[in-house]
């Protein structure tokens, strides 16, 4: 039985997952992780042994901010993401097998962005600047390390041959140096999308693709069998 490690976007991750399965408190978000990720131990033609689960993300800032459609200064530390967060984050280090790796977010360059479809609304028209709504603006606030965490991981496993496999939860082509590295070292690389489409030349840099479906479906009795 092959070794498996599980390597999780966490942010890339927690966007898809309330995109696919809808918004959970922090405790059955970090149940269906983990439950998601036992999924990729079993394939139809073999069983994998979990070596660890590594999950990459930041932990939340209470920077406060200035709001230019408000016209004053949001504390993001009294906001409901930020307990949100940080419960998350605690309730997954308590789970077995699971490593955290935890960036920092770059709070020095943060500033309140207009979304996408609201640009493209003032610029055809459709919208004017005095019927923006707050929920037109988010914070724009970039991580830092985490990717650096990730091809470093990928490449110790690799080099020190402690898996068989590694299964990247990612949505990005980021990774690709460090796969290429895995599989020069005969390391089975599955990208799990978690269902988005992905850009046609990865395909040669990955062994698989594989998503595996809600986790939050079965619940009762996957948490029983992983003993999360």
């Amino acid at each position: 039985m092959s070794k498996t490690a599980i390597l999780v976007d966490g942010g890339f991750y927690r966007k898809r997952a309330a995109h696919l399965w809808g918004h959970h408190t922090p405790a059955e978000t970090a149940d269906g992780l983990i439950r998601y990720c036992y999924r990729h131990l079993t394939e139809h033609h073999a069983k994998h042994e979990l070596y660890r689960i590594f999950y990459y993300d930041c932990p939340p800032i209470s920077k406060k901010m200035y709001h230019p459609l408000l016209g004053k200064t949001i504390d993001l530390g009294q906001q409901d993401y930020f307990k949100w967060m940080n419960d998350f984050l605690t309730l997954l280090k308590q789970k077995r097998k699971v490593a955290l790796r935890l960036g920092v977010l770059d709070d020095a360059n943060s500033v309140y962005s207009l979304k996408y479809e609201a640009v493209k609304k003032l610029c055809s028209g459709a919208l004017s600047v005095d019927n923006l709504k707050e929920s037109d603006f988010f914070p724009t606030i970039s991580q830092k390390g985490v990717d650096m965490k990730i091809g470093i991981d990928i490449a110790s496993l690799a080099y020190k041959q402690q898996v068989g496999q590694i299964v990247l939860i990612a949505g990005d082509s980021d990774f690709v140096p460090a796969a290429k590295l895995a599989r020069r070292e005969g390391i089975d690389i599955v990208l799990d999308p978690l269902e988005q489409a992905v850009k046609e030349n990865l395909f040669e840099h990955i062994d698989g693709k594989r998503s595996c479906g809600n986790p939050y479906k079965r619940a009762d009795e996957e948490l029983s069998a992983y003993k999360v």
